[in-house]
């Protein structure tokens, strides 16, 4: 039913009124709707959710390993989110032209003295804009691979897995996320990563469904923390 309101809400957006010569109210359609169907508007809503809710994670990481954006060069932690919001627009030296999992592991990788906060959020949003085809806005023409957004998702839950107990030489975790002590107890990190992954779940469900597929749903055994690739399926 969620679903059935995001539809309804992005099909009233496409329409505007204007009065005709008359004085009454007529509805138009935005051109670049006609171009789209529903499964398109639900991939848009979809990306920019899935988009959103990573920033936000960034944002909680910052804020909770503040020396990371510092380590990134940036100037404050603003600045080194916005960095992660042009990430396509700038170059990332720092990675070695690595991508998608190869970054993301570099934030758990005892030898790297970047930004980890960085690696980790640009490394799975590259998965997203794999997954996505590296558009924004989808038309009819366009298509989707369920298996790339599949993989994306429990990209996430490695993601998690890998902030609960990768650790340094000294013990320390990597990143600080989830709260665990019983007295300041914060899960929000987990929570989000839920939201994000039910996302992605939800879009591979919808993508299979158009196709006319049908696709195993992969045991991964998360212990292993291995990253999914995305960008090279077909």
């Amino acid at each position: 039913m969620r679903w059935l309101a995001v539809i309804l809400v992005l099909a009233l957006a496409a329409c505007s009124t204007k009065l005709d010569k008359d004085g009454r109210t007529e509805s138009t359609v935005a051109p670049k709707f006609l171009l789209k169907s529903e499964v398109d508007r639900i991939a848009d809503t979809n990306r920019a959710e899935v988009v959103t809710g990573l920033m936000l994670i960034a944002d909680k990481l910052y804020k909770r390993n503040p020396k990371e954006w510092k380590k990134g060069g940036a100037l404050s932690r603003e600045a080194a989110l916005e960095r992660l919001k042009m990430r396509t627009q700038r170059n990332w030296p720092e990675f070695n032209g690595q991508r998608e999992g190869g970054a993301a592991s570099l934030a758990f990788t005892e030898a790297y003295a970047g930004d980890r906060v960085a690696a980790l959020v640009f490394g799975l949003l590259s998965m997203v804009d794999a997954a996505f085809e590296h558009k924004e806005e989808f038309y009819i023409l366009d298509s989707l691979n369920e298996m790339k957004l599949y993989n994306t998702a429990r990209n996430m839950d490695v993601a998690v897995w890998k902030l609960g107990h990768d650790r340094n030489a000294a013990g320390e975790l990597f990143l600080l996320s989830n709260e665990l002590d019983p007295a300041n107890r914060n899960l929000s990190f987990e929570r989000e990563f839920g939201r994000v992954m039910g996302l992605l779940d939800f879009m591979a469900k919808v993508v299979a469904d158009r196709n006319g597929r049908n696709f195993s749903r992969l045991s991964q055994s998360v212990v292993s923390a291995v990253f999914l690739p995305v960008g090279f399926l077909k």
